[in-house]
C-alpha cells in the first residue's frame, strides 16, 4: 500500500514534469548512481539468487529431493492404500501411515507420469520412478549444505529500474513471485540487464516477522544473516523432526504459544479452548491462561526418541491437557500434537502476547496510543457500528476520552486486580453499552480483548503518527472539499442522491455533509490500518448518508480521488464508494 501511494504522487509530479518538458522541448532522464545497480556475479545478486531459488524440501516425502518439486494434483498408494495428494497438506496423511504403521519410503509407490519443477523453475515430465530417481540423484543429499536461501523471503510485489549502459533509467519492472525473481537477478548475473531495487524492500524472516531494507548493504546483511539462521528441514520426511532435545527445550521456550486447534478423544474443543495461552518456563514449569484471565500452573518435560519427540504435560485441573503428546509436525512459529485416539493440539507461537502483566503494565499499555472499538457484543447485539470513526484515548489520572464528531467526550476509567485477573471498568455519560465492568482476557500489543457475563468487546490499538500511509491519507483528506463521485450498491447506481451535497473531513475527526441550502450533516471519520487500510465513517441518522456508515476497504487513493469497497465475507465487491475532490 505504502509503495502504490508514493508511487502515485510520483506518478503525478511525473506527468506534470512531462507536460513541462515536452513544452520546453527538453526530456529529462534520472541517471542512476553506478554504485547502486546490482553489479554482475556480486554477492548481492547470487544472494537475491538464492533466497529466490525454488525450495523443494517441503514433498520429500514423496520425491527424496530438495532441489525438486512435485506438481500437484498426484496419486500415490502407500502399502496398497491409494491416495490422492491435492495439496501439501495431504503429506501428512503419508507422514501419519509411516509413523502409525511403521511403513517406510519403500511402500510408497507412486502413479506416473508426474511434472516436477527443479530448483531454478523449469518443469520436467517424469515417466517411471527410475527417471525420477536419477534426477533426484543430481541434488544434494540428505541434509547437505544446498544453495538456496530458506530462513527469509522477499515480501511482493518489489520493484527494479532498469537502465542502459550509461546508467539512464529506461524502464520499471515489477515482480510478483519467486519464480520472477530468480529469472530476472539471472539476467543481471549474466550481464544481460543493468538493474538497482527500488527501496524500501520487506523481508519476511523464518518465523514469519518482517523487516525492512532500505539499500543494497543492509539488504545483502540480511540475506548473509539469514542464510543459516534456521534449520532448512532438508531430510526426507515431512515436516520438521530431526531436531534434538535440547533443541526442542529451547524452542518451547522463546516465545508463549497461543492454543490454535484442540481435540481430545475426537472431540473437537477448539471454542474451550481456543486463544488459551501456554508459557514453557525453566525448571520443567508450565502454564496456561484461560480466556477468563485464570493462570493454571502444571509441568512439562521432552524426549526424543527414535520414532520422533514428545511432549508430556501435567495438570492437576487442566486434565484435557495431560498427556505425553508427539511432535506431530514442527514449522515456524507452529507445533502440531497428536496422540492416538484422536488426540490433536495446534500451538502458535505469539511473542506479542503480556503474560505476566501488572495493573501498571495494563495502564501504560492503553496510554500509548488511541483505541478502536473493533467489536462490541452487548446482550447479544452488535453496537461496534456506533462507534465507527471514535476513537477512545486513555489518559493518566484515570481520565478517558471518547473523540465523536471530532469533540472529546470525557469519562473515567480504572484498572483492578481481582482474583481470576485484571478488570478494566469504564464510565461515561450516556453510553451505557460502554460503562461496564470488563475482564481483560486477552492483551498484546496491538489488540485487548474484555469479557463479562454476557458482553464482549475487542479493541485495538490505532496509532496513525507511526503509519505513512494513514498519515498520508489524512492529510490528504482534510485539504479542500470533497463530493461523492459514485456510490453503487450492487448493480444500482445512486450517486445522484449525493450530487447536492459537500463533504468535509477535518482534522479533528469530525465529517460535515452540507446541502445547497446550507444544512449540514455531522459525523465522524477515522482511516486505520487492519489487513490493508480502511476509512471508517459514521455519520448521524439522517438520509442519505446513513448507508455509508461502514468500515470501507481503501482500494486507490490519488490527490484527488480515492475509491473506497464493501467486500463481503468471500472478496466479492457488493458496494462502491468514491470520492473525489471539488475543483
Amino acid at each position: 500500500m505504502k509503495t502504490k501511494l508514493k508511487l502515485l504522487l510520483l506518478l503525478s509530479f511525473f506527468a506534470l514534469s512531462l507536460m513541462t518538458s515536452c513544452q520546453d522541448e527538453v526530456v529529462d532522464i534520472t541517471t542512476a548512481e553506478e554504485s547502486e545497480a546490482i553489479a554482475a556475479n556480486s554477492e548481492l545478486a547470487v544472494l537475491i539468487e538464492a533466497t529466490s531459488t525454488k525450495d523443494g524440501s517441503m514433498d520429500n516425502i514423496i520425491d527424496r529431493a530438495s532441489c525438486l518439486t512435485v506438481g500437484l494434483p498426484i496419486t500415490v498408494s502407500v502399502h496398497g492404500l491409494e491416495i490422492k495428494i491435492d495439496s501439501t497438506e495431504d503429506y501428512k496423511i503419508i507422514a501419519a501411515l509411516f509413523k502409525e504403521f511403521d511403513y517406510d519410503y519403500s511402500d510408497l509407490e507412486i502413479f506416473f507420469p508426474i511434472t516436477v519443477t527443479t530448483s531454478n523453475f523449469t518443469e520436467i515430465t517424469i515417466e517411471s520412478k527410475a527417471a525420477l530417481i536419477e534426477l533426484a540423484q543430481e541434488c544434494r543429499g540428505e541434509n547437505e549444505d544446498d544453495d538456496d536461501i530458506e530462513c527469509i523471503d522477499f515480501q511482493y510485489p518489489i520493484s527494479f529500474s532498469v537502465y542502459d549502459t550509461r546508467f539512464q533509467a529506461i524502464d520499471v519492472v515489477t515482480i510478483e513471485s519467486d519464480r520472477a525473481m530468480y529469472r530476472f537477478i539471472h539476467r543481471v548475473r549474466e550481464g544481460e540487464v543493468f538493474a538497482s531495487l527500488n527501496f524500501p524492500v520487506t523481508m519476511v524472516l523464518g518465523d514469519g516477522t518482517t523487516i525492512e531494507v532500505n539499500n543494497n548493504l543492509a539488504l545483502r546483511n540480511a540475506m548473509r544473516e539469514a542464510k543459516n539462521a534456521c534449520d532448512e528441514d532438508d531430510d526426507n520426511d515431512y515436516g520438521d523432526t530431526d531436531f534434538t532435545k535440547e533443541r526442542l527445550d529451547n524452542l518451547l521456550q522463546t516465545c508463549p504459544w497461543v492454543v490454535y486447534e484442540f481435540e481430545r478423544n475426537e472431540d473437537d474443543l477448539r471454542d474451550k479452548y481456543r486463544e488459551y495461552a501456554v508459557v514453557f518456563k525453566a525448571e520443567n514449569i508450565v502454564q496456561v491462561r484461560t480466556r477468563g484471565g485464570d493462570t493454571l500452573t502444571g509441568t512439562w518435560s521432552t524426549r526424543v526418541t527414535d520414532n520422533g519427540a514428545l511432549i508430556k504435560l501435567e495438570f492437576d485441573t487442566l486434565v484435557d491437557f495431560s498427556l505425553e503428546w508427539f511432535v506431530y509436525d514442527l514449522e515456524y512459529g507452529r507445533i502440531k500434537l497428536y496422540q492416538a485416539g484422536g488426540n490433536r493440539v495446534i500451538l502458535k507461537k505469539n511473542c506479542d502476547i503480556v503474560f505476566d502483566y501488572t495493573k501498571e503494565s495494563i495502564e501504560n499499555y492503553l496510554q500509548e496510543c488511541y483505541w478502536r472499538v473493533e467489536r462490541l457484543n452487548v446482550e447479544g447485539v452488535d453496537n461496534e457500528n456506533e462507534y465507527i470513526g471514535t476513537p477512545l484515548k486513555f489518559y493518566t489520572e484515570n481520565l478517558v476520552k471518547l473523540r465523536i464528531n471530532g469533540e472529546l467526550v470525557e469519562g473515567t476509567y480504572l484498572v483492578t486486580a481481582v482474583d481470576t485477573g485484571f478488570m478494566l471498568q469504564i464510565a461515561f455519560e450516556g453510553r451505557p453499552n460502554l460503562n461496564l465492568e470488563w475482564l481483560i482476557t486477552f492483551l498484546e500489543p496491538g489488540l485487548i480483548k474484555l469479557e463479562n457475563d454476557s458482553n464482549k468487546m475487542v479493541l485495538k490499538r490505532h496509532c496513525p503518527e507511526l503509519d505513512g500511509d494513514l498519515k498520508y491519507i489524512d492529510a490528504l483528506l482534510i485539504v479542500g472539499d470533497w463530493e461523492v463521485a459514485k456510490y453503487q450498491d450492487g448493480d444500482v447506481d445512486k450517486t445522484s442522491d449525493y450530487s447536492n451535497f459537500t463533504l468535509n473531513f477535518m482534522v479533528s475527526g469530525r465529517v460535515t455533509a452540507t446541502d445547497l441550502e446550507a444544512n449540514v450533516i455531522n459525523g465522524s471519520w477515522l482511516a486505520y490500518r487492519y489487513e490493508g487500510v480502511f476509512l471508517g465513517m459514521h455519520f448521524e441518522e439522517t438520509e442519505p448518508f446513513t448507508v455509508l456508515n461502514h468500515r470501507w476497504r481503501v482500494k486507490e487513493v490519488s490527490t484527488t480521488r480515492i475509491e473506497l469497497k464493501d467486500l463481503s465475507a468471500s472478496g466479492a465487491v457488493e458496494r462502491i464508494l468514491v470520492l473525489e475532490k471539488r475543483n
